[in-house]
Order: C-alpha cells, then structure tokens, then sequence
C-alpha cells in the first residue's frame, strides 16, 4: 500500500519539521502525488507559521525533490568556519540570500554528473563530516547513521538517538490517526 504524503513528509522530515535539525530532504514520485504543487502549497501555508518552509530544489518528470527547512537553522549551518570555503570550492556565489545559494544547489543537482556533497552543509551535518566525507568519497567513516561520521563519535550518536526519538513519536501520532498538522499543531 502506497504511503500518503502524509506519512512521507513525517518518515522523511519530522526531524527538521520538529527543529532538532535545520533540514531534511525528501524525493517525491510525481505519478503518485498528480496534484502535489497544491499539496505543497498547503503545507507551505500551514507551516510558515513555524517557520519551515517547502523548497523544491529539483523538478523533473518523474520526482520533486523537496527541502524542507528552517531558514535560520540553516543561515547559522551557512556561516559555519570552512562553510563559505567549501561551498565556493563546488562553484558557489556565496554572496547573496540563502534562496540563492539553494537556487545553486538545486541546479547542481540537476546539472551534476554527481549528487552534490556540498549538500550536508545545508542539512546541518558537522563540517568534519561533510570534509570528511568529501575528501574520503563517502568510504573510510567511523559511523553511518542519518549521515556518515568521520569526527565526533559520541557527538553524532546523541543527535541519532535524538532523530530517531523524534521519528518514533511523530509515527506514533500519525499511526494514531493524526494527520502531519495536527501532529505539529498547525492550521491546513
């Protein structure tokens, strides 16, 4: 049985949806969802109001690809020591709002003969993790969770475990019969 968009948004993006992390991203089959621009539209509307936002980063026949977002979390991930470094090393125009910087990554993915690494920056994930996995071509890791860890251990493991309990409570609620809004108490 096909899950609802419903049930993908809370199995792909109730960490960034919750705040614990400042984004997640979700690929979504078009032939499932026929009226997904206005599905987004509501969830854009419905969740402003806590700050996330829908982005489309890439649109192509058959998916979207989603970022789901809070912008300040992000802002803080932009300005990271080694952020605007690595980001201008793949190209970037590191001048400009984060709407831009996002326009570039999703032409990136679109024009890239390969997925853009430079994209954990957006995600949140430590800088040691996005080097390392750069310069290590995603081998060599210590840890492999929501991301692979080439730095702090202990460190990753705690935002894990804090992921995976934000995960189980919002299945929970959606496996209770709440729909994503009235999970995170927002107006559709």
């Amino acid at each position: 049985m096909p899950y609802t968009l419903d049930q993908l948004f809370a199995a792909n993006c109730a960490p960034a949806l919750a705040g614990v992390v400042p984004a997640n991203l979700i690929s979504l089959r078009t032939e499932q969802f026929p009226n997904l621009e206005e599905a987004l539209a509501a969830y854009r509307q419905a969740f402003a109001s806590r700050g996330v936002v829908f982005h489309t980063l890439c649109s192509c026949p058959k998916h979207e690809l989603i970022l789901v977002y809070r912008p300040e979390q992000v802002t803080q991930m932009l300005r990271r020591e080694g952020a605007e470094e690595i980001l201008e090393t793949c190209g970037y125009d590191t001048v400009g709002s984060i709407e831009k910087l996002l326009d570039q990554l999703g032409n990136r993915i679109r024009c890239g003969a390969s997925f853009p690494h430079e994209i954990g920056i957006f995600l949140g994930y430590p800088m040691e993790d996005v080097k390392g996995f750069m310069a290590n071509q995603g081998q060599n890791f210590k840890l492999c969770g929501p991301w692979k860890v080439y730095g702090d251990v202990a460190a990753a493991q705690e935002t894990f475990l804090r992921i995976q309990r934000v995960n189980r409570r919002v299945w929970e609620r959606m496996e209770q019969g709440n729909t994503l809004f009235q999970v995170f108490a927002v107006v559709a």
